[in-house]
């Protein structure tokens, strides 16, 4: 059974205590996860739209409980793809040099949220398809893993702690950090290289999606100002510059290399780099607010090193309440974007609203 039909059978709105909407046209669906299962709902029209002049019912708590078991299994079901994907495309943790290749194994086998290759094949899922998508997922779960290696040396983050276990520079040594870290980058694009070469037009679509967003203009570009801001008082466009470029434009890339492995038309891209923009955006004042607000065993890695290094944030600069209205208003704006992309966004919808439940 394909992973969406499994939430197709669970299309019954979701609980809330009156489902607001900033659009009457939204998707109740993509409200699920956010709504306690006790209260009453509004009931949506024949079109899947809220009819405000319905009156409200209580809801079924084990039907919600359904759905919600629905969609972790399909979130279940794609972590298990993404780790098939690296299983097969990593170099074996005993191949020659042994040691940097048991670092990079050690830093990806942590696990992880799996966030971007995820979004890559619920995006793929979306339109038929040209290519198998994992190879891709792979890679940019390389990427990323790369870009932890590098944040969490000391001359960055200094953070001992990754994905809930000793970062790699302190199970192994620094220089073997640099160089797993630098291995993961250039294997993510061996990955594309040799997974799509037979398909010159898609191989070039994904290699210029990642290059561009972990270049120097984006990903290493957001990470270079966000160190230059330590210690100073910056503005909000600079903040929003930070975030955008340092984290927006990976999870943007993860949409649109997986709808380039389909045969999604040209507007539909647009909105995805809309999505990713206000996606990444969120997910990155969620983690400041987390980083401000939790400790290190529940976040699975060194809880306030924002504060100990006086990086500007949108916590520090805005403070929690306003943070949090940020992170709500963009997931709001994401969710709607993506409703726009097709007719099956059940499960994408569901997981952007997933990211703000990490602040519940």
């Amino acid at each position: 059974m394909e992973t969406h039909d499994l939430l197709k059978k669970n299309k019954s709105p979701a609980p809330s205590t009156l489902i607001r909407a900033t659009d009457p046209k939204a998707n109740i669906f993509s409200y699920m996860l956010l709504i306690p299962p006790e209260i009453t709902f509004k009931k949506p029209g024949l079109s899947g739209e809220l009819d405000t002049t319905s009156e409200t019912k209580p809801f079924p708590k084990a039907l919600y409980n359904t759905s919600r078991m629905n969609f972790d299994a399909i979130l279940s079901s794609y972590k298990q793809r993404v780790e098939a994907a690296l299983e097969q495309w990593l170099p074996a943790a005993d191949a020659r040099p042994a040691r940097i290749h048991e670092a990079m194994r050690y830093c990806l086998e942590a696990g992880g949220k799996r966030l971007r290759p995820v979004l890559l094949l619920a995006a793929h899922k979306l339109f038929p398809s040209r290519a198998d998508p994992e190879p891709a997922a792979a890679a940019i779960e390389c990427l990323h893993t790369y870009t932890l290696i590098h944040d969490d040396l000391p001359g960055l983050d200094n953070s001992g702690l990754r994905r809930g276990r000793p970062a790699c520079h302190v199970k192994f040594d620094e220089p073997t950090a640099i160089l797993a870290g630098d291995a993961l980058l250039t294997h993510a694009f061996y990955i594309l290289g040799k997974a799509y070469g037979s398909q010159p037009s898609v191989a070039v679509a994904l290699v210029r999606d990642l290059s561009e967003a972990a270049g120097s203009r984006n990903l290493i570009g957001g990470q270079m100002e966000d160190i230059l801001a330590e210690r100073t008082t910056i503005s909000e466009e600079q903040l929003d510059y930070i975030h955008c470029h340092k984290t927006a434009a990976l999870i943007t890339a993860a949409i649109t290399m997986g709808l380039s492995l389909t045969e999604a038309a040209p507007h539909v891209l647009d909105l995805a780099r809309a999505l990713g923009h206000n996606l990444g955006l969120a997910y990155q004042i969620i983690d400041d607010i987390l980083d401000a607000t939790a400790d290190s065993a529940s976040l699975g890695k060194t809880a306030g090193l924002d504060a100990d290094s006086e990086k500007n944030t949108y916590v520090r600069i805005h403070g929690l309440e306003k943070a949090r209205e940020k992170a709500r208003d963009l997931t709001i704006a994401a969710v709607e974007e993506c409703e726009q992309m097709g007719d099956d966004t059940q499960f994408l919808t569901a997981l952007i609203q997933a990211q703000e439940r990490r602040l519940k």
